[in-house]
């Protein structure tokens, strides 16, 4: 055994026990890169936390409630207790740790450790000041304190976030689930991109994926929902969907127009009629800058383009985001340029019914999710 592998176990030592359910934590360790990561106690965990107590609960994140909790050190932590009634709650747990610890971002949420006792498997995570995005963009009277700089800011940092994880990272990482929810702010309002409980990594000729589809309503690509293929372009899809929430203020599924059937088709029709200013949202009247406003409502409608192929990569993103108005390539209609959205779904890729309620194929080869 090498010098660090007996550094680790030696390190471990004290916390194991000689009993079975002691064994499956040890092999549980094993699987983790526990070099730089710290193991908490359960019991410091649920001190932390009041035992749990529904006052401390923030939300119900991937496969499990998270609570806001305090180490004695005085340091605040958020700790994510998988569901026992999750079927894969294990190999997501294991899976969500093994991801989390090698990532390090200003854009991604920060891994502090993880908790394996007995059934309970938890993790713990930085906690992030201002909660998630999705709590003051839809929320009546919260909307205010995103200003259209805070709101620009928060689609460049979560579009160098995905760059990171698709790119930068230590393996290609598509994340499944970007949504407003799963965006966190912290005390300075920086975006940090959270709950990586669906996240898989690739292999660079793996697109093509057979277990359930996952993800939210609206905001999961068609190619992913009727094929099952996922790539980076289902994050790059999803993204673009965010984008255009942080412009309107709108969710993704709201009726805006008799003659739209969601958010993005909507903000297509107002950018075809050169009347991209009309999809901000009227709070942002005195703080926006209209030319970025006008280049962040084309980036959004060329993320969300049906086919994959007409999507930007996040690096081309990035780079976009510093473009003018005139100067990107113009989007197709929503539901145009993918040939599979003409057909049902294969029979061989299972729609998870958590995610998607409803699909209709329009005649004009459209694809609505349907609230």
């Amino acid at each position: 055994m090498s010098k660090a592998g007996n550094f680790i176990q030696q390190l471990l030592k004290p916390f194991k026990s000689d009993n079975k359910e002691g064994s499956k934590e040890e092999e549980l360790e094993k699987k983790i890169p526990a070099l730089d990561q710290k193991r908490f106690s359960f019991e410091t965990l649920t001190s932390a936390t009041k035992h749990f107590h529904p006052a401390h609960k923030l939300g119900e994140g991937g496969f499990g409630p998270v609570y806001k909790g305090k180490l004695d050190d005085g340091t605040m932590i958020a700790v994510k207790k998988l569901s026992r009634s999750s079927g894969q709650g294990k190999k997501e747990f294991v899976s969500e740790a093994k991801l989390l610890a090698q990532l390090q971002h200003r854009n991604v949420v920060n891994l502090l450790g993880f908790c394996a006792h007995g059934a309970e498997k938890l993790l713990v995570y930085e906690y992030v000041t201002h909660g998630s995005l999705d709590k003051h963009l839809f929320k009546f009277g919260r909307r205010d304190v995103l200003d259209w700089k805070r709101r620009y800011d928060i689609i460049v940092g979560v579009a160098r976030g995905l760059l990171y994880l698709h790119e930068d990272s230590h393996s290609a990482i598509t994340h499944r689930d970007i949504k407003a929810s799963n965006i966190l702010l912290d005390d300075k309002w920086v975006p940090k991109i959270a709950d990586f409980g669906m996240a898989r990594l690739f292999l660079e000729n793996q697109t093509h994926v057979k277990t359930r589809a996952v993800g939210t309503n609206g905001y999961v690509a068609p190619e992913y929902v009727m094929h099952g293929h996922l790539s980076p372009k289902a994050d790059v899809y999803s993204f673009g969907v965010v984008v255009l929430e942080l412009i309107s203020g709108q969710k993704k599924s709201t009726s805006v127009s008799l003659n739209a059937q969601n958010l993005v088709e909507w903000a297509y029709e107002r950018y075809r009629k050169n009347k991209s200013l009309e999809v901000m949202d009227p709070t942002l009247t005195s703080s926006a800058i209209p030319d970025q406003v006008a280049v962040c409502v084309q980036i959004g409608l060329l993320c969300t383009q049906s086919n994959p192929q007409h999507r930007p990569t996040m690096q081309r993103v990035v780079v976009m985001l510093s473009k003018k108005p005139g100067t990107l390539e113009e989007p197709r209609r929503p539901g145009s340029g993918y040939p599979g959205c003409r057909y049902r779904r294969s029979p061989k890729f299972n729609v998870s019914s958590s995610s998607i309620e409803s699909i209709i194929i329009t005649q004009n080869a459209g694809l609505h999710l349907k609230l």
